[in-house]
């Protein structure tokens, strides 16, 4: 972790309204290939409770369904009923910014049409005909067996983020980059066909494509990273509801910390992803029209997927899906001169290969040009990020009785 852990710790836990808005995978979650085998530790999910208003979820997984982060807080707490009664769910935005849940359980979903729903819930349908063909032609020695297998790790069936996912796959190629780079291309085209189903359809603007991680957009479209000897690049691409990007989410949840707050909405009770302004420009002006400076809370952004890559023409391709969410609080805290900080965990040290702050810096993550600073970095992962957040909330806790 970096030096100015004191500073930044007292600027945040002795402001009056503080508000986390926390990725999941990769920063309170180790990285694993299988999604299935996840686990959070207890003392953290206790923790996330005890923030009580001042802490949101913001990630491009599911709450519920077989691979929701719910199933996981419910392994933790070995009861899938105490949750539920005590309030421990994570609470805050799933599917990039779509699916609300409170601690509670109770989900809502604003902004979303039963057509798209329908349509969605069609999706691992449509992938697995083209995932067979797909994967017979990349492996012609896997039996029908073994493809059934990688079809059940591979294709995840959440509801509203239909999602192709590459490791099981990697792991059969293992250090062969140019085969990995085939999977990543093969499954791209296969997900672009998915959206010309949907535009057949009639849903000509409901979907895009989330790569995960990313290089950027160009022309409304995010760019595969393709895989390398040193970096496995893309891991998986979801098909997500346009507009459910995570920026877009921070609106939806300062919107409602607001209201919980003060009992006035900045944007209206209703507001969701879909009346999200689209640049990160137009986000900054649309808060500083709408919400007062003295309502405005120190925002803690935490992510782990930051890409930055020099093309052949020397310029920096800059993506990975927490970017723009902690590029926009970085922004608002400018803005409103309100110390929001950022913190960037390092998750290299789980089962997918990714650039290692402890081995090459920040180099692969982000460049000497680039305007994301990182206030905080916990080289050693999401171990090190739980520790110093559970000790930060009791300190908080024992503070925020004085501030009231």
């Amino acid at each position: 972790m970096n030096h100015n852990k004191l500073d930044f710790e007292n600027i945040i836990i002795n402001s009056k309204n503080i508000l986390f808005i926390q990725d999941i995978d990769g920063v309170c979650i180790p990285l694993v290939k299988d999604p299935m085998t996840r686990k959070l530790e207890s003392k953290y999910i206790f923790a996330a409770k005890d923030l009580e208003d001042e802490f949101f979820v913001l990630t491009c997984g599911e709450h519920d369904g077989p691979r929701g982060v719910n199933r996981i807080v419910e392994r933790s707490l070995n009861s899938n009923i105490t949750p539920k009664e005590k309030g421990l769910y994570l609470r805050g935005l799933a599917a990039c910014g779509v699916e609300y849940q409170d601690n509670n359980g109770h989900i809502s979903f604003e902004g979303v049409s039963k057509k798209e729903v329908n349509f969605l819930n069609k999706v691992p349908e449509l992938m697995r005909p083209d995932f067979e063909t797909i994967v017979k032609k990349i492996f012609p020695n896997l039996d029908q067996e073994e493809i059934n297998s990688h079809a059940l790790k591979s294709i995840c069936e959440t509801r509203f983020s239909p999602t192709i996912n590459f490791n099981s796959l990697f792991d059969l190629v293992e250090e062969d980059s140019e085969k990995r780079k085939l999977i990543q291309r093969s499954f791209e085209d296969m997900m672009k066909n998915i959206i010309y189903k949907a535009e057949c359809q009639g849903l000509k603007n409901s979907f895009f494509l989330h790569i995960s991680p990313n290089l950027g957009s160009k022309n409304g479209n995010e760019i595969i990273k393709l895989s390398t000897k040193n970096d496995i690049g893309s891991t998986d691409i979801q098909l997500l509801l346009k507009g459910a990007v995570k920026d877009s989410g921070v609106l939806f949840l300062l919107n409602k910390f607001i209201y919980d707050k003060t009992g006035k909405a900045p944007f209206g009770r209703n507001f969701n992803f879909r009346d999200s302004p689209n640049s990160l420009k137009e986000k900054v002006d649309f808060c500083k029209n709408n919400i007062n400076s003295k309502d405005m809370p120190t925002i803690i952004g935490i992510g782990d997927t930051v890409t930055s890559k020099k093309n052949i023409n020397n310029l920096y391709l800059r993506g990975g899906s927490d970017r723009s969410f902690l590029e926009f609080i970085q922004l608002l805290g400018k803005e409103f001169k309100s110390n929001n900080k950022i913190i960037f965990v390092d998750s290299s040290s789980g089962e997918v290969n990714r650039p290692s702050t402890k081995i090459s810096g920040l180099n692969g993550i982000s460049d000497e040009e680039d305007h994301l600073k990182f206030d905080m970095i916990f080289q050693n992962g999401p171990r090190e990020y739980i520790n110093w957040f559970i000790e930060f909330v009791k300190n908080r806790s024992k503070i925020k009785k004085n501030l009231i």
